[in-house]
C-alpha cells in the first residue's frame, strides 16, 4: 500500500543557498510515516499510553538526488517493504512534479519504556498486514 503526503517548502526549511537543508528531508519523511500510521488506524500516543511501546528509527539509508527549493510542493510517498516481529522497514521518496528528489529506506524498531526492543503491538501488525487499496492524503 502506498501512502502520499503533500508538504510545502517554507523559507525556514531552506539553507543560505535557498535549497532545502539536508536534515529537513528526514523531518518530512518522519511526518509522512506518522500520517501513514494514523491513516491505518494506529494511534502512537495511545499505543505509548496503553503498552509503553514506541517507535524509534534504527537505520536510514538515504540518497539526495536533486534539491527542493522554497515554495515547492512536495509529495512524500511511503511504502511498506518488510514487517518483522519488532521492526518495520519502509521505502520513502520525496518528489516534485513526479521527479524524485530524495529517497530513503528506513528501519523502525518497536521499543519498550526502557528502550529495549519488543514485539510490535497486535494492532500495528494487523494494520500493516491487512489488504487495502492505495491511500491518498
Amino acid at each position: 500500500m502506498m501512502h502520499s503526503l503533500s508538504v510545502r517548502v517554507y523559507y525556514e526549511d531552506t539553507d543560505l543557498a535557498g535549497i532545502v537543508y539536508y536534515a529537513n528531508y528526514l523531518r518530512f519523511i518522519e511526518r509522512a510515516r506518522s500520517e501513514w500510521l494514523r491513516t491505518l488506524g494506529v494511534d502512537q500516543a495511545a499505543m505509548k499510553a496503553k503498552s509503553g511501546r514506541v517507535f524509534a528509527v534504527r537505520r536510514v539509508e538515504a540518497d539526495y538526488l536533486r534539491p527542493a527549493r522554497f515554495d515547492d510542493l512536495l509529495k512524500i510517498g511511503t511504502v511498506l517493504v518488510q514487517i518483522t516481529a519488532a521492526r518495520i522497514v519502509v521505502d520513502q521518496a520525496v518528489r516534485r512534479d513526479g521527479a524524485t528528489l530524495f529517497q530513503a529506506r528506513v528501519t523502525v524498531a518497536c521499543l519498550d519504556g526502557a528502550g529495549r526492543p519488543v514485539r510490535l503491538p497486535g494492532i500495528v501488525t494487523r494494520a500493516l498486514t491487512r489488504p487495502a487499496g492505495p491511500v491518498e492524503k
